[in-house]
């Protein structure tokens, strides 16, 4: 049988202890070459409001019995919020909502093990993520948390914070106040500790032993000549940390070399912009030659040497082995509890030959 799960049902049963653990597993497999992944595709074709992206990603990881296809069906436009332009996916589907969906198969036999949409996952792999780099590169006794953004992704970067550091105190910033104070009442809830609202970044600093970025602008969010010795940055795009930081880091280590997705973009689209907010360009830093997580994860590349060092881990691109190893975590917690639906696997296989 194929297990379908819908994001209210992942929501209920997967937490983020499990999503960092699955991918700490996961980096130990890809250094020595036992996981593989290709690197993020974007097809970019013109539409009424924007672009229309199709978006895949995908990989391999023989130690889960699994390999995962991601596909994101997306309407992207770039408003301008406050001083900073963003990129925003549209829920342009009907009903008001997104599209995306990720496919779960067998490396065994081949079989489609689960179908589920892709939002929760990618919030909790995105957070896990940043949240091991910290775990590898922040000073163990880090204990205020500093968060830039209140969206969707903020939310599982306090929660992976959490997870991998005795955080006592997280102080918040972004532009839109309503969205900001909503944000720190639910997660206070949530955490446990004491969140609270800055009324600007230079507060966030001033504070924090981390500090986290997840926004979805596509302009640096936090200015480097606030950075104070012995902190840990994160981010979800380069593009969120400006020049000033990259030059004031001391230790980076990339989640991917590669600098950005390989775009496909059709000539009609070009008039429209592409697909903008991949800047390859901070710091002039060889992405070659910065250490991946991976090799972080493994011992392959060195962590924090100093109290003093400003670290900074760049979770500049997402991977497709990703979503194998947090899918078949899910799939194993959906069959230990029995949630999802479960449709006969012979309406997704064949008799005839591909």
């Amino acid at each position: 049988m194929t297990l379908v799960l819908s994001i209210e049902e992942q929501r209920e049963i997967l937490d983020m202890k499990s999503v960092l653990d699955a991918l700490e597993i996961l980096y130990r497999e890809q250094a020595v070459g036992r996981a593989v992944t290709r690197p993020r595709s974007d097809i970019i074709a013109p539409n009424q409001t924007g672009v229309y992206g199709l978006k895949t990603m995908d990989g391999v990881v023989p130690a889960f019995d699994v390999g995962a296809v991601r596909i994101n069906s997306d309407v992207i436009t770039w408003p301008k919020v406050g001083a900073s332009k963003r990129r925003v996916k549209v829920p342009a589907a009907p009903g008001n909502r997104w599209v995306g969906l990720v496919l779960l198969f067998s490396v065994s036999n081949g079989e489609p093990l689960a179908i589920f949409p892709d939002g929760y996952v990618q919030r909790m792999r995105v957070g896990a993520t940043s949240g091991l780099g910290a775990k590898f590169l922040a000073r163990k006794d880090s204990k205020v948390l500093g968060l830039i953004g209140s969206g969707w992704q903020a939310g599982a970067q306090l929660l992976a914070a959490c997870e991998v550091r005795e955080i006592e105190k997280v102080v918040v910033y972004s532009p839109t106040r309503e969205n900001l104070l909503n944000f720190v009442e639910d997660m206070a809830n949530q955490v446990g500790v004491e969140v609270m609202a800055a009324d600007s970044a230079e507060a966030v600093a001033a504070e924090a032993d981390l500090v986290l970025c997840a926004t979805n602008s596509i302009q640096p969010v936090f200015d480097g000549t606030l950075i104070r010795s012995g902190q840990h940055l994160g981010c979800i795009k380069n593009c969120e940390l400006d020049v000033n930081a990259f030059k004031r880091i001391d230790r980076i280590v990339v989640h991917s070399q590669d600098t950005g997705p390989k775009h496909l973009v059709m000539e009609a689209a070009e008039s429209h912009g592409g697909d903008r907010g991949w800047d390859e360009s901070h710091g002039d830093i060889d992405w070659n030659g910065v250490p991946t997580l991976a090799q972080l994860v493994a011992g392959e590349a060195e962590g924090r040497q100093s109290s003093t060092e400003v670290t900074c881990f760049a979770n500049n691109l997402g991977l497709g082995i990703q979503f194998a190893a947090v899918g078949a975590k899910l799939l194993q917690i959906a069959r230990e509890k029995g949630a999802g639906h479960e449709l006969p696997t012979e309406w997704f296989t064949q008799t005839v030959h591909p």
